[in-house]
Formats: structure tokens, sequence, C-alpha cells
């Protein structure tokens, strides 16, 4: 493919682990071509080459000029923390470029300013960049609209232990999707906390089990527990690869788009 029809594309938190993967499988991408990486002042990776880890040379550095790293870029993958990502919106509005976001823990406001900014540059926000896990969704809305009320319902996930919030985004995603289905509110309905004398379960409820521990990349579980049988919905990653192939299909989705927000199951045209 010629460069001019390649889509050019910036990496935020380029020497994290899901940063790195990502410079990765844009370089292995021929319609693909990396023109930015991102990074906080501290990094010890700023002024670098952001593919010296490979042991070969982009030509790109790792900056935390923000402005710098996105002037030809078309597209920024951000899969860092919210305020990062937050800051890094505000230049990709003002530059007109797209963005992909993968970083999960973002407040009501925050998910406001970034619906705002869509209706000025396109977006794909999803907790979770997995076809796999996205496929999973889509399994559960179909189980929750046939298991409804006669059927307890809870979330259990599992994390590595340097993963910062709780319960993961994909796991909330995963009860939204559920209480969506069910047409039940889902913030009135999600149980995130069981100590002490807790009484018996209360119906209708969505209940959710975090673990953190060792070097798990992501476990999910949604169980549909009814008298007499018990149903269990399971995606499990070994590796981050599945994320960073998802934000891929997200980019070049975005391509075709101006402004908008999307998800991952308008990449994959699961809205059906």
């Amino acid at each position: 493919m010629n460069d001019s029809k390649q889509i050019a594309v910036a990496i935020a938190g380029a020497s994290g682990r899901m940063g790195r993967m990502l410079i990765e499988i844009v370089l292995q991408s021929s319609d693909l071509r990396l023109v930015g990486a991102i990074d906080i002042p501290s990094s010890p990776m700023i002024g670098n080459d952001a593919t010296g880890f490979l042991g070969k040379a982009s030509g790109v550095s790792v900056l935390s000029d923000v402005h710098a790293s996105l002037q030809n870029a078309d597209v920024l993958i951000d899969f860092t923390r919210p305020e990062g990502t937050m800051s890094h919106l505000k230049v990709c509005r003002e530059l007109g470029v797209k963005l992909v976001i993968g970083t999960t823990g973002f407040t009501s406001e925050q998910k406001a300013e970034i619906q705002e900014a869509s209706k000025h540059i396109a977006i794909v926000m999803a907790p979770n960049m997995s076809v796999g896990v996205n496929v999973t969704m889509k399994l559960l809305e179909i189980a929750a609209k046939a298991l409804s009320a006669d059927y307890d319902i809870e979330i259990i996930e599992a994390h590595h232990k340097h993963k910062v919030d709780a319960p993961s985004g994909t796991a909330l995603k995963m009860g939204e999707v559920i209480a969506k289905a069910q047409n039940i509110d889902f913030d009135a309905n999600a149980v995130f906390v069981r100590e002490g004398h807790t009484g018996p379960r209360r119906a209708g409820s969505i209940g959710f089990a975090t673990v953190r521990a060792g070097d798990i990349v992501g476990d999910h579980t949604a169980m549909f527990a009814g008298e007499g049988e018990r149903i269990e919905i399971t995606h499990r990653s070994s590796s981050r690869s599945n994320y960073a192939q998802g934000s891929m299909k997200a980019t070049r989705f975005l391509a075709l788009k101006k402004t908008g927000l999307f998800d991952m199951f308008d990449v994959l045209d699961l809205n059906h």
C-alpha cells in the first residue's frame, strides 16, 4: 500500500506494555504508519526512538509534547489513564485527530466531555477492544433477554496486581449490557460490596466480584444462576495482543468516519 493510502497513527503511553504492543502491531500492518509516540515527561524513553525496544529505528521519537506528536496523525490510540486521555482529547479535537480510547475509569463528567468532543472528531471508545470480548458481550445480551427474572446474575473478574481500577471497565460493561437487555437500571441494581451481615440477595441485583493477583491479563465471567442450573459465559485473555488487534480494527473503522462516538459493537457490526 502506498504511503498516501496509509493511516497515520500515534500511540499514547508509548513505553508501557500496551503501548509497545500497539507500536509493534502498527509496524506489522501495511495499511498503517507510525507517526507519533507520546509518554509522560518522567518516562526514561523520552527522546528515544519509539521502536528502539525492537532493535530497529522508526525515525519517530517518544515525546511528551502532545501537539508535536499528533501534528501528522490521523488517529491516536490511547490506553493510558483518564487524566492523560482527557488532556490528549483536547489536543485531538483542536487538531482534528480521530481517537481510539481503550482507557477505563472515566467519571460521568469525563464521559460527557468525550461525547461532546465526538461532535467534532470521530471517536471509538470501548472498555475492551478485544474482538472475543465484544462477541462475548453479544452473547450476554442474548442470554440476558432469555434468562430474565428467574436467574441471579453475578460478574466475576480477575486482573494482574498492577491494575488500579475495580471493577474493570469490561466487567462494568458486561453489567450494563445485561441491564439494558433486561430493561433495568444498571446503577440502581449493581452491587459492588458485600461484607458482614448482608441479608439475603436482593432480587434483580447484578453482583460484582474482583480479583487482583499475579500477572493475570484479564478473565471475565458472567454467571446466570437459576434453580437447578447455572450458565456461565467466560472470556479469558492470555495476551494483550487481542486488545491491540481490536484497536487496529477500530483505527481502520475510524478512517471512514468524520465525527461521532462509536464502540466496538459498531466496529464489528454487532448492533443488530
